[in-house]
């Protein structure tokens, strides 16, 4: 059916409140189930990590129910996955918090640290800088969005040297420290700012991941 919609689990595994990222996605046209059931993870058009709290937490709840694996399999194969903000982070290999180090899911190299700005949490709006050729971003890349961290990822050190396609990073800026804000890495998207609390700019980011899921 053309006008079928694309089918998305918002996988639970015990971080915070999700029922707003649910919601925002079907506001975004998808069919949405919250579930920690690895076959309808690993089935569905789309999988969304979303995250909260502190790294090494989420690492051990996504490891509960075996999301990592859920998240690597999906990818080997091509199949989208979206992080929001500690859901993003959990993608990189390493996380320090508080001087304890806490591994990740590892899909990219990067390690998750607190940030050296004056001010932190980084609470509230702002904007990003946003790179051409960007699918993601498209129609709000001047919008503001709305960020919850203390944490980021301050050096991207992934470098493909030419053999596959360059990840696109959007960065922002908080107190004049600079961190990885999005990435989209072919099926693997994330973002540090949470969409579902962004407005009408997010619902639009939403919007353009499901329809990149049809």
């Amino acid at each position: 059916m053309a006008d079928q919609k694309p089918s998305v689990v918002v996988l639970d595994y015990g971080s915070g409140n999700v029922r707003s990222v649910v919601r925002a996605l079907e506001r975004a046209g998808a069919d949405v189930t919250l579930t920690a059931d690895r076959a309808a993870a690993q089935d569905a058009d789309g999988l969304v990590v979303p995250g909260v709290g502190a790294f090494a937490a989420c690492m051990d709840g996504l490891r509960a129910v075996r999301g990592h694996e859920v998240i690597g399999r999906r990818l080997a194969g091509g199949r989208p996955v979206l992080g929001i903000c500690v859901g993003m982070q959990v993608l990189f290999e390493t996380g320090v918090e508080h001087g304890v180090t806490s591994e990740g899911c590892g899909e990219w190299p990067g390690t998750v640290e607190r940030l050296r700005a004056p001010v932190v949490p980084h609470m509230g709006w702002n904007t990003v800088e946003v790179p051409d050729g960007t699918s993601v971003f498209a129609g709000v890349e001047g919008e503001r969005f709305y960020f919850v961290h203390s944490y980021g990822v301050r050096d991207w050190t992934l470098v493909t040297n030419d053999r596959t396609r360059a990840p696109l990073v959007t960065w922002a800026e908080h107190g004049g420290d600079r961190f990885v804000a999005a990435v989209e890495n072919g099926p693997l998207t994330a973002t540090q700012f949470h969409p579902e609390k962004s407005g009408d700019a997010g619902a639009a980011l939403l919007r353009n991941w499901v329809l990149s899921l049809r």
